[in-house]
């Protein structure tokens, strides 16, 4: 009966999502400068400065508040505490904290800018998989239906 420990085995198993969870966050620290293209897939925190372009789909972008971004981001999710310049593209959300400084478009199902932050651009709401391509078909196929009925009124 002593060697059943079972108990005493599922605490360890308690903080190990914890721990894996923290462990597949990326962070590009304060001193780090970074050009180009970043991707992949786990989620990044950026307290270092960042020039090009963000591609981190399914993922969680956090620009710290020491981080200056010069970049598109493209996430599940997007939180800026520091500064951004560009578009973000989130599938899920953006949020712009109090001491965030975002200069750019969004596009995403949802945005929370708290008091005190600073936004310039413009904001695009799309419902999950809802595609740009899918939107100006739909502008295309909505245009030629007004026509026909211009055309009933005046026979009218």
């Amino acid at each position: 009966m002593p060697p059943t420990t079972s108990p005493v085995s599922e605490p360890p198993a308690a903080p190990r999502p914890m721990s894996s969870a923290t462990a597949d966050q990326a962070t590009i620290g304060k001193s780090l400068v970074i050009k180009g293209e970043v991707t992949g897939s786990e989620s990044l925190y950026i307290d270092g400065r960042v020039e090009g372009s963000i591609n981190l789909a399914g993922n969680r972008v956090t620009v710290g508040r020491n981080g200056v971004v010069s970049a598109n981001i493209n996430a599940r999710e997007i939180v800026v505490l520091g500064k951004v310049k560009g578009n973000l593209s989130a599938s899920d959300r953006v949020d712009i904290r109090s001491d965030g400084s975002l200069t750019g478009d969004v596009v995403a199902a949802r945005i929370s800018i708290e008091d005190g932050a600073f936004f310039k651009g413009g904001i695009d709401i799309r419902k999950g998989g809802q595609k740009v391509n899918g939107e100006e078909k739909d502008i295309k196929t909505s245009t030629p239906t007004p026509e026909p009925a211009t055309t009933a009124v005046a026979r009218a």
